[in-house]
Parts: structure tokens; sequence; C-alpha cells
């Protein structure tokens, strides 16, 4: 129906190019619902108005653009304009802008119907009310100025006007934005209802998942002109393989409601280099990353993601986890067949009662315990015993008792770098800049007279900050976090979960969070398994395993919080 192929679009402002699109591609079949999805400036709109033809003078356009094999690049604006609402039509997203203050919505919707079908006024007038009741208003509405109109309403009123030629296609640029929660469910189910009367084909530009999931079968990922990730709807929301992509469903609230929004960190610089535009923040960028523009390729049928790795990067993969405890005789299974995975700038948060075997597991996975049976693999290479603890940008534990976890005798100074010294990493002044910097992150003072303090001297939420910082020092890609705020009241236990999860999200670490506390649990993690006598029962994205889990262990141990919040 329509195919979109190699387009670029680039604005030239006081001497500066702006690449609103680049080099993009895509298909869009009969009667299918294509998404797409990205943050304010990402070219989605422009987009829109370049396959229209309607950008202004100053753009320069690049590519095809093929509707039932005509390229509309090709057309003079005369045979364009006979496509134009007759074939291709387009939703605006703000009506009060769009719609002409001075004339009635009778004559704005006439004015498309007189010039294009060729109808007499009476006829057009007739169309008119059809085409109002069609989108759920009165015909009195036809004789009201756009002013006298709410927001939904005036919404309504431009699809009436997309679909006044009976177009083809029809391109929907943010129908929901300024509307309230429930203007916007009836316009996302009037647009549904529509297009499943009529079986016209639609792309629908929004930055709200919940628009673009309930409208849409498939979707695109935009970032500054950019396709990042394309592929069926429930396929991305489910299983996201770029961290861009990952990074704006967690920042939606109507995926996770539940979950704190913590949003994508900035750049903090203008983009100069010349590879992936995401770059600058994104948790696993390298140096190829910077130096090489991703293509989009194929990762399966119908998914397509443009990253250097191959999209988000597996960083631990353990399977068939075993583990046996001798016991005054007696065999105790702490693990059973275990199986997890952790990917780039994620956090899982292992869930389970007292004694299901969590820190067991935890302590396999970071190498402090080799385990029975089974294998754990850390950026595809065997875990051995303490190896990637041992090393920077490796793994690194929090434990749950920062009392017995920090020597007392110690100086604050002396807890944190003592990773630093035992492996002779860096210089003694290089050691303790790193110190500064990572309690400056914990929010501790730097001061020489907080630096020379004894641990024993200082309360447990600081003791915790201290722990947590000797972990991070060593810059780890994943930090496992064991039950590290059970011992704290709950204001301290807040700030340091807030403080954590914002350096978490900040520095790009993954995390392995273990709690048995599923209300902090839900507030922070990407992804969710549960333990229950030494096996892995339920695991899945937080906001499923949450909302609609499988086992019925894991059923009983969440229905307490869907209780709480109304869920079930």
């Amino acid at each position: 129906m329509l195919k979109v192929k190699n387009l670029s679009v680039t604005y030239n402002q006081a001497g500066q190019e702006t690449h609103a699109v680049k080099d993009m591609s895509f298909t869009l079949e009969q009667g299918q619902a294509l998404g797409i999805i990205g943050e304010s400036g990402s070219g989605k709109t422009t987009l829109g108005l370049a396959i229209m033809g309607i950008l202004n003078s100053g753009a320069k356009v690049d590519g095809t653009i093929e509707y039932k094999g005509v390229n509309l690049r090709k057309l003079s604006p005369g045979q364009l304009n006979m496509y134009r609402w007759k074939h291709i039509a387009m939703v605006f997203q703000n009506g009060l802008e769009t719609l002409n203050p001075l004339l009635t919505v009778k004559e704005q919707i006439k004015e498309c119907i007189i010039h294009h079908l060729k109808m007499k006024q009476l006829e057009a007038d007739q169309q008119v009310k059809v085409l109002l009741e069609q989108v759920g208003l009165e015909v009195s509405v036809a004789d009201s100025f756009p002013h006298q109109l709410s927001g939904g309403m005036r919404q309504k009123v431009l699809i009436a006007m997309a679909l006044a030629c009976d177009p083809k296609v029809l391109i929907i640029d943010e129908p929901t934005g300024s509307l309230d929660a429930l203007s916007k469910a009836e316009i996302i189910e009037l647009l549904a209802k529509l297009q499943r009367e009529k079986r016209f084909s639609m792309i629908v530009i929004s930055h709200d998942f919940s628009v673009i999931t309930r409208l849409t079968g498939k979707m695109c990922v935009m970032y500054r002109g950019c396709i990042l990730e394309e592929g069926l709807t429930r396929d991305i929301l489910k299983n996201p393989l770029h961290t861009y992509t990952r990074g704006l469903i967690n920042s939606s609230p109507s995926i996770n409601p539940y979950q704190d929004l913590w949003g994508i960190p900035p750049s903090g610089k203008p983009v100069s280099h010349k590879g992936c535009p995401f770059y600058p923040r994104c948790c696993q960028s390298s140096d190829i990353c910077k130096d090489q523009m991703p293509k989009l390729e194929y990762v399966s049928l119908e998914r397509r993601v443009a990253c250097n790795k191959g999209g988000i990067v597996t960083l631990l993969e353990a399977q068939g986890i075993d583990k046996t405890y001798s016991f005054k005789g007696r065999k105790i299974r702490a693990c059973k067949n275990c199986h997890m995975s952790v990917r780039a700038g994620e956090i899982v948060a292992l869930i389970g009662q007292s004694g299901s075997g969590k820190t067991t597991l935890a302590s396999v996975l970071s190498g402090y315990l080799n385990p029975d049976n089974g294998h754990t693999k850390f950026l595809g290479q065997p875990v051995k015993q303490y190896e990637f603890a041992c090393r920077p940008k490796g793994i690194q534990m929090v434990f749950q008792d920062p009392f017995s976890s920090i020597n007392d005798q110690f100086t604050v100074l002396q807890a944190v770098k003592e990773p630093l010294d035992i492996l002779k990493l860096y210089s003694p002044v290089e050691r303790a800049e790193k110190v500064k910097k990572v309690l400056s992150n914990m929010e501790l003072s730097t001061d020489d007279s907080f630096l020379n303090r004894r641990c024993f001297t200082l309360s447990g939420g600081q003791r915790q900050r201290v722990s947590i910082a000797r972990s991070l020092v060593m810059e780890p890609k994943l930090l496992i976090a064991d039950e590290i705020s059970s011992m704290l009241d709950p204001s301290t236990q807040a700030n340091i979960l807030r403080l954590l999860k914002g350096l978490q999200n900040s520095l790009g670490f993954a995390m392995i969070y273990i709690t048995h506390d599923l209300d902090l649990a839900r507030k922070i993690a990407d992804k969710v398994y549960i333990m229950h006598q030494g096996e892995i029962v339920e695991s899945g994205p937080a906001w499923e395993v949450f909302d609609n889990p499988d086992n019925e262990y894991a059923r009983k141990l969440i229905l307490p919080i869907q209780r709480k919040t109304g869920d079930f």
C-alpha cells in the first residue's frame, strides 16, 4: 500500500543543517496500523508531513515514497494534490491551531469535500452530517466555531475532515496529546472502531505507549530521525531489544503504573560523533558505537533493531543452577535447576520468603560459591569463583547486614578503598579520588573528618551507604544487592533505594535486587523472578508478573499487594 524507502529530511536554518529524518525505510500494508513512537524532537511529525508532501519550502527531502507503486516524490504539485486527502489524509495534533477560527465546522469539512470530490453544495451538506455522526458528534456541531468546542470535540472534527474523502491511508499525529483521560479513551476507541469498519491503513504518531499499544499491531521506535527498533507491538512491549526502547517503556506510567519513573538520562551535551545517535545516553555504549552508525537489521522474522551490539546485551546468564548444603547429616537443596538472565542496564528483582534460596543463588551468580551443577556466564565468559568480583567493571555484591560486612575499626576511607588496595588498582592518589567521587554519589561527605571516622561510629544508614560505595568504587556492570534495606527504618530505606535507583539510572549498571518485600520490588524492577523452596517458580516483565502471575504460589504471594491497590 505505502512504501517509504531511504527517506531523509533536512532543514537548513541560518546555515545550520538539522537532519530531522535520516535514511528511513518501512512498509505499510493494506489495513495495517503502524505506530511511530519516540521522544519529542525525534522526527515523527516531520515524517508524517513528508509523506503528505506538505513540508515547508526550506526542507530538503530525499528518498522515495510510493503509494500503490506510484512514487509520490516525482509528482508535480497538481498531481500530488490528487492523492492528498483522497488517498492519503492526515489528522493533525492540535485542533485549536489547525482549524480555522473564522469558519464553522461545516464550512471547513465541506471545503475538503467540494474541492476533492466535486460534490454539489446540498450533497456536501448531507455528507458533513454523515461524517459528524460517524465520529460521534451531534449534527448541530456543524454550525459551531472551533473555539466553542471542547478539545475532544475538536479532535473528532479533525478526524471527520480527514475521513471526508474516504482515504485509504490515514496519518494520525498525537491524537490524544492534549486531552483529558476520558476524552483520550473516547478518541482511541473511535479510531479503533473506524479502522475496523472502513479498513483503511493507519500510521499513528505518538509519544504515548497506551495509544500505540491499543491502536497498532506493529511499531517503529524513532530517535533523532532514525528507526532504532521495529517489530510487532506486543513483542516490543514484552521484550524490547534496544536500550532506548526499554527506556521509553520504563518511562511510561501506562505500562507499569506502580514503578517509579526516572526517564532516560540526558546526554548533557550535543551529539557530535558520527556513530549511533543514542551513544551518549546508552548504558552499554562503547567506542564502536561512537564511531560506527548501526544498520537497522533483522534479528528475527518480524523484528529489526539498529544496534552495533545486536540489541541489549545479556550480561549474566545462569542455566540449571543446583546447590546443596550438608547440615548435621541432612542434605538441603538450596537451589534446584535455577535459570536466570540479566541484561545490560536492567533491574531484576529476585523475590521470595526467607529460606527460599535467594542469597545462595546470588552467591553462585556472583562467583562467591561454586554450583554443584549448572553454569553461569558473564558477558559470555564462565563465572569462576571470585574472578569477576576481583575485576573492575565486573560483578559486585552488597550484603544484607552493614554491621558485619564492614570492618568496624576501618575508617570510611579504608573501608571504601579496600578492594582497590587489595587488588592494587590505580595509584594511591587515584584511589583516594575514586573514593571521594563514589561517596559524593552516595550523598556522603568527602571531608577529611568523615573520611577518617571509624565505621563503628556510623549510623545504620550511613554504614549501608558506605557498603554500597565500596561496591560501586569497582565500577561494576552488575551489582547484586541482597536485602540491603531490610535492617533499616522506612525513611532511611526509602532514601537509600531512591539514591541507588538514581545511580543505576545515571551510571547504567545492571542490578539484581534481592528482597522479600514485594512493594519495594514493584517500585524499581524491570523484570522479576520469584523463588520458592529453591526453585524459580515465576519470571517475566515486572508489570506482567505483578498483574497476572501464572504460578499458584506466586499468585498467593502477590495477592496481598493486589488487594492494596484494587487490582484483584
